[in-house]
């Protein structure tokens, strides 16, 4: 299996940041409309695609398609922009990044601070903060004011690329799950499949899991499966039980995170399909951050029988993130069978 580098690419680099994924959402319902048997849009934005089974129950996949970024809150006398975060950044790497501000149009901006010659040497020690910077537009503020706006989002500037075994660039948390979650569209297509298969793409998971919620509400799903990334941290400095996961030892199977504990039916289950077919796995125990699987997990009446899927990212939350091919595509081929094969399992307590 080849992975489709040219619509990653547009996954990857079209904005969509929380509260503001009409773009991103737009080019999802472009790729998968033929795909599935019906689209729908809820009144939060939350996309939910239904392709049909042959059996009365419901199985729910959601992968959130909002990316973290900013949005403005102060244009200064100058021209320069203040911002405030929408979702969870490492400041650290905001130094001198191109940001996308969208506005009238789409105008280009450089994260900004106090350059290092005229800090004083305490100030050189501190790490930086988010309200240490602002975006310079190159404009006057006359200039600036014609097409940009208070509450108007900001995104990174980056283009995806590949990079020795693996794939690098903005938001592949969320966006490399989108693509595992088209692509399995794809592969069912023509299929027959059990169980009702709805595919949903969440807003605003980076601000508090909050499209998931209504989604799981609405559908009331029999089973469901969180479809997100997880932390990588087999870098230097690192040791072993701090990895969470790494990179090219396969998708991740979820055993819980600070905010869902995976049912252990639905673990066995994927153990099993990954055995029988192959793929290459590793466990994930998260111990800090959650995803949309706990709120599928929970909100609805009876709660759903609930797992998840982590695509293993390094230097998740900061301007770039990388993934390795390999785990993006056993990603895709254990969801897949979990798919496929979800009403073989025996799901009774014991």
């Amino acid at each position: 299996m080849d992975i489709n580098i040219n619509l990653l690419k547009k996954i990857s680099e079209t904005a969509g940041i929380s509260g503001f994924e009409s773009r991103i959402r737009n080019l999802i319902i472009s790729e998968i409309k033929d795909l599935v048997d019906d689209i729908s849009i809820d009144n939060l934005g939350n996309i939910i695609a239904l392709k049909k089974g042959y059996e009365q129950k419901k199985l729910l996949v959601a992968a959130h398609m909002d990316e973290i970024g900013f949005i403005i809150n102060y244009i200064d006398d100058n021209g320069f922009l203040h911002f405030l975060p929408l979702g969870g950044f490492d400041p650290k790497t905001l130094v001198s990044q191109r940001v996308i501000v969208h506005g009238k149009k789409d105008l280009i901006g450089v994260m900004a601070s106090k350059p290092i010659h005229i800090m004083k040497p305490d100030e050189r020690k501190k790490p930086s903060e988010i309200q240490d910077f602002f975006i310079d537009l190159g404009l006057e503020k006359e200039e600036v004011e014609k097409y940009i706006e208070i509450g108007n989002p900001v995104s990174r500037e980056r283009e995806l690329i590949e990079l020795g075994n693996c794939i690098n660039g903005k938001s592949l948390d969320n966006r490399i799950s989108v693509y595992i979650l088209i692509e399995t569209l794809r592969k069912l297509k023509g299929k027959k499949i059990p169980y009702d298969f709805y595919a949903s793409f969440t807003v605003q998971e980076e601000v508090g899991i909050r499209g998931a919620q209504t989604v799981s509400l609405d559908i009331n799903p029999d089973f469901s499966i969180g479809l997100d990334t997880t932390i990588a941290y087999d870098v230097p400095g690192s040791v072993p039980k701090e990895a969470v996961t790494s990179l090219g030892k396969g998708t991740a199977i979820k055993i819980m995170d600070s905010s869902a504990i995976a049912d252990y039916r639905m673990i066995r289950f994927m153990k099993n399909q990954a055995s029988k077919t192959n793929i290459k796995w590793q466990p994930e125990l998260l111990p800090a951050g959650g995803t949309d699987t706990a709120m599928i997990q929970r909100m609805n009446k009876k709660g759903a029988i609930t797992g998840a899927i982590s695509i293993p990212t390094r230097h998740i939350h900061q301007v770039i993130e990388s993934v390795h091919k390999e785990d993006v595509i056993n990603s895709i081929k254990l969801l897949t069978a979990c798919i496929e094969n979800i009403n073989t399992f025996d799901w009774q307590h014991d």
